[in-house]
């Protein structure tokens, strides 16, 4: 089987390619570094031309507003171009829960990306994943000072990358879902005491405040960022530290 990974050469889009490769399919990774834009549509046609399966795990440069543009933009030229070589299986990376925070753009920007391939003309697979265990250093520093970081205590169950591309290469080897497969880590956290365990691992003497109007997750209420009926990751926070 062919795959076309779009998007193939960052964090996830690498080890999804190397898991594909290692099972015996043909995948090949492509990004701006091999001349692919998804806005402009350059060299888009190229590479999904002969591809079975296209995986589209592109983002955002911006969390703001503009990202609902750049997933318009990008899933259209993109769905285009595999309709015209023939894609049988169209595979996105989404967010656990994003449809429950439209007062997060960016959750609004991937329910619009889901909502786009759903609409379209080629059978899909969406899988939605909770928080990455690799974004925690970027979530501290958000709301962090020289002393303290602010956190609010939104649950949340956080999952290694290597997780997420394992079950993405397993689904886009798969028959389309035509539908949505949600992963979780195997446990959860409120977001206050993942930063302590995290911020005590590494040795960082700031102290975690409990703030519940503190960065993007202030906004997230309730289990939105937990999924209790996911399909289950194995790699527990703890070990992934270490």
């Amino acid at each position: 089987m062919k795959v076309a990974v779009i998007g193939g050469t960052g964090l996830i889009g690498s080890q999804v390619v190397k898991n594909l490769n290692a099972a015996g399919h043909e995948a090949v990774p492509h990004s701006h570094s091999t001349g692919v834009d998804v806005i402009s549509g350059q060299g888009l046609d190229e590479a999904v031309a002969g591809a079975d399966v296209v995986v589209n795990l592109t983002n955002s440069p911006t969390f703001d507003e503009a990202s609902l543009a750049f997933f318009q933009t990008s899933m259209d030229n993109l769905l285009a171009a595999a309709q015209k070589g023939g894609v049988g299986h169209f595979v996105i990376l989404s967010i656990v829960g994003a449809d429950q925070v439209p007062e997060l753009d960016y959750y609004r920007a991937k329910v619009l990306q889901e909502n786009v391939l759903a609409a379209g003309p080629i059978p899909y697979s969406i899988v939605r994943a909770t928080q990455f265990m690799e974004f925690m250093d970027a979530v501290l520093s958000w709301t962090a000072d020289d002393a303290t970081v602010r956190l609010p205590a939104t649950p949340i169950q956080p999952i290694a990358a290597k997780d997420v591309a394992n079950a993405v290469a397993e689904v886009a080897a798969g028959a389309p879902l035509g539908g949505i497969r949600n992963i979780a880590g195997p446990e959860i956290f409120p977001l206050d005491e993942l930063g302590r365990i995290t911020l005590s691992r590494k040795g960082d003497n700031r102290t975690v405040v409990t703030d519940p109007t503190a960065g993007m997750f202030a906004v997230v209420k309730g289990d939105v960022l937990t999924d209790k009926d996911a399909h289950l990751a194995p790699t527990r926070y703890a070990d992934w530290l270490s």
